[in-house]
């Protein structure tokens, strides 16, 4: 393709659950996530590449400690957080990611970074290990709400399955669980595709357990499709979600019929999740079984989403 043949098309998520307390939620909600769209979206304009635009824009998510992933990340039920993150360029097709990996600030800086490394997936100590090869400093995800939040249910014994999306105690509605994970996808103006995903885990569960963002089941991409998932990990790698959607439309289904096949799965299995994506032609699509996607798009034209 020429360059600036194609026009830059741009969507992220920052979980999925229960719906927002409220206006007053979902506009600060809205803000969070308009936020990024409004950096990264003159990015690709100005020519950065899809899988640069996903970075910066997991970045921004990372640090907002509203949203579980970087700061702002849930505690596992020893009270330590353990962050998991990938990135796959579909120009490429190459996914790397990090797996439980604390003491660090942005870890889809890690999942960059190895996307030329021989070894593309690493866990805790190979994180480890890879964060004093960089010399990143040490960094503490660790907020005041979250810690309450732990230390609530350390009291309850732990009776909830999961902890919050949104780390904001008047914007979580009561009642259902709540599932955290920020994802980007992005097709750039040279028409490449890239997906990143990013999570703090459920929050409460058994140490060592692995959520789907560093898996290809809840972030994917190719040549044609790019897709992130979020909700319940175990639920979308029993789907293997995000690269079932990716090899339909590889296989010449297109991405709106994709998605609803994939969801339409899903809830028939009884599954809690959603998902956002772009295909090659820049075509946006999303789909959840969850009551709320927190997703927000540039089409091209004008900024959407789908908090309401």
């Amino acid at each position: 393709m020429s360059d600036q043949t194609i026009q830059p098309k741009l969507i992220i998520h920052g979980g999925a659950g229960g719906s927002l307390k409220g206006k007053g939620g979902v506009e600060v909600v809205r803000r969070s996530l308009y936020k990024v769209l409004e950096e990264v979206y003159p990015l690709l304009l100005s020519g950065a590449s899809a899988k640069e635009a996903v970075v910066r824009g997991c970045h921004m998510l990372e640090d907002d400690p509203r949203f579980n992933a970087g700061t702002g990340s849930v505690l596992q039920s020893d009270g330590q957080i353990r962050m998991s993150a990938s990135l796959m360029d579909g120009r490429t097709q190459r996914f790397s990611g990090v797996i439980n990996v604390s003491r660090v600030q942005n870890p889809i800086h890690l999942a960059d970074t190895l996307q030329t490394s021989a070894d593309r997936v690493l866990s805790d100590v190979g994180s480890a290990e890879l964060l004093r090869e960089l010399q990143i400093p040490i960094y503490n995800p660790l907020t005041d709400i979250r810690l309450q939040e732990w230390m609530q249910e350390r009291q309850a014994n732990f009776t909830k399955e999961m902890a919050g999306v949104v780390a904001e105690k008047e914007l979580i509605a009561d009642g259902s669980a709540r599932r955290g994970t920020i994802g980007v996808v992005a097709l750039d103006c040279m028409g490449n595709l890239a997906a990143g995903t990013s999570t703090g885990g459920k929050g409460f569960e058994r140490i060592g357990r692995v959520s789907d963002s560093a898996m290809p089941a809840g972030n994917y991409a190719s040549r044609y499709a790019a897709v992130s998932c979020t909700g319940i990990g175990e639920d979308i790698i029993d789907e293997c979600l995000a690269a079932k959607i990716v090899v339909r439309v590889t296989d010449g289904m297109s991405i709106g019929a994709a998605f609803e096949r994939s969801i339409g799965e899903a809830r028939a299995n009884g599954r809690d999740l959603g998902a956002i994506g772009i295909d090659s032609t820049g075509a946006i699509a999303y789909g959840k079984t969850s009551e709320v996607l927190f997703a927000a798009y540039h089409d091209g034209e004008k900024m959407g989403d789908t908090l309401e």
